[in-house]
């Protein structure tokens, strides 16, 4: 019940007119019951003693039933707009409520969350949650009516209201039955709901990796086992529904027939009159459909509260990251000072019970505005998280991340992102044009200043190549492009900003080594408006070290050893060995490239000189 207390609290206006005109389609059928009763008693009979019809009589009830159906079509009018409007009103705001706290939590929180159950919180709990809302106006219209029927009954005859008293009890009971039996039922479905997604967006997701290995028939059949699961929970719900309905279809029935033989005696006993008689049964036939409303609110409510439980699972998720009040000047043309001061950070554990990671202890630096500093160091040594919080995408738990002086977390998360740019080690495209994934609809950014970033990140050849130029639709996730060419074009999204510290993760590693060499060296001479920025850059080619002012070298979440790409390899053997074999694994791959370049064509002389 506190999930439809929260949606009436939250759109009393809308509930309010919802309610009267439920109330207004109630007032209207117990009126009918005595209106079609005084035409029975008053004017069907006597006519039919007569054996003439008067017909002033006959208009007078003709008018009554006329009005009194224009208002139930008022009322039901006014019912379904407002519980319609109220429904999808209240579904539109959580998705955006649990949208934007997608985007508050920090990326360690969605790290411990599967994507698939983030979209199923985002739709398909959200519309469980507020289901209800539909048949709720009716269902507390239906109380009113119930309560002006019992009054109606009392007033008319005892005996008939015991029945009513008797009826009306049984329907409640059996509906109370019927919702807690369907409870955990509901609460599984919507968990499983969620498990199918989830598998499908996992699959659907690593579609590359699953054809590849095989593994088609292997992903089918684990999809299809939990979609097995859901459909046997869903047959589930659906026989405990095929047993109650009819119950609660019958109940009303029998309540009619029971009137029916008690007022047969009491008519017979003189208490009662013809027209009291057809307005009591006439009334329990009219009431079956309204009380219905009352189970169909109490039969969601187990699927709402299943659903309302995991969207609150969300807006109650705590770790957001609170942006400051400091801003700094948006018109500063020069580049920003980034330092690291005693920083330390791990990553919160999947389970709560399961220890943290430690991945960062005691890292200092600095990149000097204007300067070019290199992170380089083994897989697991810590560089992209060190990445992650230069931009903030996490905070240290220890230390401080300063830009020009100023902690991270003083900053206004605007002034932030006018300030830094990541380019990531995945690319991520979107599935628009290549201009609207540049610009990303910023202020100020227009085609000139997209023509500009992608000249700096050597893109502009390919892009007018394409069909459309900037028009041309690249794709879900850019599945158009290449890999090279993904890489490039984020990183022109992010010059097209013209940020004045620029954090590279390993952004051009799909990137031909002579292209990376030409961009490199195009960001060391500024941003696309002439406007030189520091670059933190997590490297591992020789070419893209020996650019870098200054290189930290980083082992196991520590700085240690910090100087020119030339000094470490004369002082630090780990640096010159993992710099060595990366360069041997690239000229490698370089002579491969190049034999199943040449080969064909050798093939074919082969083939001429055969001949």
């Amino acid at each position: 019940m506190a999930v439809l207390g929260r949606a009436i609290r939250e759109q009393p206006r809308i509930f309010a007119v919802a309610v009267a005109g439920s109330v207004l389609f109630g007032s209207m059928v117990i009126a009918s019951a005595y209106v079609v009763g005084g035409v029975v008693g008053e004017v069907v009979v006597p006519a039919v003693a007569r054996g003439s019809v008067g017909v002033g009589a006959l208009a007078l009830a003709a008018t009554a039933l006329f009005g009194i159906s224009v208002l139930r079509v008022v009322g039901i009018f006014g019912r379904r707009l407002g519980a319609g409007y109220m429904q999808y009103r209240l579904q539109a705001a959580y998705r955006r409520r649990v949208t934007r706290r997608y985007l508050e939590l920090p990326l360690s929180w969605h790290h411990r969350n599967a994507t698939g159950t983030l979209l199923s919180n985002a739709n398909s709990d959200v519309e469980a949650a507020w289901y209800p809302i539909a048949p709720l106006p009716f269902a507390v219209g239906t109380l009113v009516m119930l309560v002006g029927a019992v009054v109606s009954l009392f007033l008319t005859d005892w005996a008939l209201a015991l029945v009513g008293l008797a009826v009306f009890p049984a329907l409640f009971a059996l509906n109370v039955v019927y919702s807690r039996r369907m409870a955990p039922r509901q609460a599984r479905a919507q968990r499983l709901r969620a498990e199918v997604s989830g598998i499908a967006h996992e699959s659907f997701d690593g579609a590359l990796v699953v054809k590849t290995m095989g593994r088609e028939a292997q992903e089918t059949d684990r999809f299809a086992a939990r979609a097995h699961e859901l459909r046997d929970a869903l047959i589930s719900v659906g026989r405990l529904r095929g047993v109650f309905d009819p119950m609660l279809e019958t109940l009303p029935s029998l309540g009619t027939l029971a009137v029916l033989v008690v007022g047969a005696f009491r008519l017979r006993a003189g208490a009662i009159t013809v027209t009291e008689l057809v307005s009591v049964a006439f009334l329990f036939t009219v009431l079956a459909f309204p009380v219905r409303a009352i189970g169909w609110v109490l039969a969601e409510l187990p699927r709402s509260v299943a659903g309302w439980d995991r969207v609150r699972r969300v807006l109650d998720a705590t770790g957001e990251m609170p942006y400051g009040t400091r801003r700094l000047d948006p018109a500063e043309p020069r580049p920003a000072t980034l330092a690291f001061d005693d920083v330390h950070f791990g990553y919160e554990p999947a389970e709560a019970h399961l220890p943290g990671a430690q991945v960062l202890g005691e890292v200092g630096f600095t990149v000097p505005a204007g300067k070019t500093v290199a992170l380089v160091g083994p897989t697991g040594a810590g560089k992209s998280t060190v990445a992650s919080l230069a931009v903030r995408l996490v905070d240290p738990d220890s230390g401080t991340v300063t830009l020009d002086g100023v902690d991270l977390r003083e900053l206004t998360a605007e002034s932030l992102a006018r300030t830094v740019a990541l380019v990531a080690q995945v690319p991520f495209v979107f599935d628009d044009t290549v201009r609207a994934n540049i610009s990303l609809d910023r202020p100020g950014v227009g085609d000139d200043d997209v023509w500009a970033a992608l000249r700096l990140a050597e893109a502009d050849g390919f892009v007018a190549a394409l069909p459309d130029g900037l028009d041309t639709m690249v794709g879900e996730r850019g599945t158009s492009l290449s890999g090279g060419q993904r890489q490039r074009l984020t990183l022109a999204r992010a010059l097209a900003g013209r940020p004045r510290l620029l954090v590279l993760d390993d952004a051009t590693s799909a990137v031909d080594p002579r292209v990376e060499a030409a961009i490199l060296a195009g960001l060391r001479g500024g941003t696309p408006d002439g406007a030189a920025a520091s670059i933190l850059v997590v490297a591992y080619r020789r070419a893209t070290i020996a650019l870098a002012d200054e290189v930290i070298y980083l082992e196991q979440g520590r700085v240690l050893a910090r100087g020119t790409h030339t000094e470490l390899l004369a002082t630090v053997p780990g640096y010159a060995d993992l710099v060595t074999a990366y360069e041997q694994a690239e000229q490698e791959r370089e002579q491969n490239r190049t034999y199943d370049e040449v080969a064909p064509l050798t093939s074919g002389l082969e083939i001429e000189v055969d001949r």
